[in-house]
């Protein structure tokens, strides 16, 4: 769904607000997945660039906010990988759509050094609408050493009518030096019940509200996205106790990253329960067993490396059966 079908949420609007009061070329946003962090950055970028703003923000009805919402503004540079671009509705360049389309490489799943030599080329243009430019990167964790290296100078050296906002899911991961040239904001986790309200004014019934924002760990985004993924509240609750008796088909249809991070909560929360603390993505009458600490440990140590080959599997049926073999046989581990 894109960001023009969903409501912007209010403790988004509130953060915009704050930092349109604020001065400074570059914004780093930072945060988990799921807090906003594309919608704050492009609700910072439409204010920018808006003909007529307020102090809450664009105005959403002139010239220049259209050409946002249909993706055509001359003056926004939107860096992405091309699948989340593609995803989102951003046009890619001519030659890269034209590399797609004859079949000569897939989209790439991160932000190529090419695309990011053409904002800096945009950023040294003159302004074609006269209220500055904007570049716009999402999410920022995806340029590589040689991207962001490409993307530093012109942070250091800023043409003067250019404004940059970066929006991480995983500022650790980038380089110090960009960091350093931003000015650092941490998104803000909203209140469970805010939480529930949006999700809810978003068509989600309030039980299933509950239940998604719970398998999302509280990250509001994420739950809305599981929510139009097709997943049901029973789906997911019923999770634990098909994974512990082995049966792949609970997760068939899943991707082999969504398996992995499906997988990853119920060991979070069996190591919780192990301890004496509370479960956070599933309802503890929903998990199996506690298995032996030592054999929760092996396990998330497992899903760790596997976690980071999960995007390029040798054979996606295999590697679901052995997940599931290695959390059956982790589950049904005794002390």
């Amino acid at each position: 769904m894109s960001e023009a079908a969903v409501a912007l949420a209010p403790w988004i609007a509130a953060q915009r607000t704050s930092l349109l009061a604020q001065r400074g070329h570059a914004w780093l946003l930072q945060g988990p997945s799921g807090l906003g962090q594309y919608a704050l950055g492009l609700e910072l970028v439409r204010a920018w660039l808006c003909n007529t703003p307020t102090e809450q923000g664009a105005c959403g009805h002139c010239g220049s906010c259209h050409a946002i919402d249909v993706r055509t503004h001359a003056d926004l540079c939107v860096l992405m990988p091309e699948v989340q671009m593609m995803a989102l509705g951003w046009p890619l360049s001519e030659k890269a759509q034209a590399d797609i389309d004859d079949k000569k490489r897939k989209p790439s799943r991160e932000i190529r050094v090419e695309a990011m030599r053409d904002a800096v080329e945009f950023s040294q243009r003159t302004s074609a609408r006269g209220k500055g430019k904007a570049v716009l990167v999402y999410p920022a964790e995806q340029m590589n050493h040689v991207t962001a290296n490409a993307l530093l100078k012109t942070l250091e050296e800023p043409p003067g009518d250019v404004r940059f906002v970066l929006a991480s899911e995983a500022a650790h991961q980038l380089l110090p030096t960009i960091r350093s040239r931003c000015l650092g904001h941490t998104m803000v986790w909203p209140a469970e019940a805010d939480s529930l309200a949006w999700l809810q004014a978003q068509g989600l019934a309030g039980d299933a509200a509950a239940s998604f924002l719970r398998a999302a760990g509280g990250r509001p985004e994420d739950a809305l996205a599981l929510a139009q993924s097709g997943r049901s509240p029973q789906a997911w609750s019923a999770l634990p106790q098909a994974v512990a008796r082995g049966d792949v088909t609970a997760l068939g249809d899943w991707a082999p990253a969504q398996v992995i991070d499906a997988l990853q909560k119920l060991c979070h929360d069996l190591l919780a329960a192990s301890v004496g603390a509370a479960p956070r993505y599933f309802a503890p009458v929903d998990l199996p067993k506690t298995p032996p600490l030592g054999a929760l440990t092996r396990w998330s140590r497992a899903l760790s490396k596997a976690a980071r080959t999960a995007d390029h599997p040798f054979n996606g049926g295999l590697m679901l059966e052995a997940l599931v073999a290695q959390a059956r046989n982790t589950l049904h581990s005794r002390h």
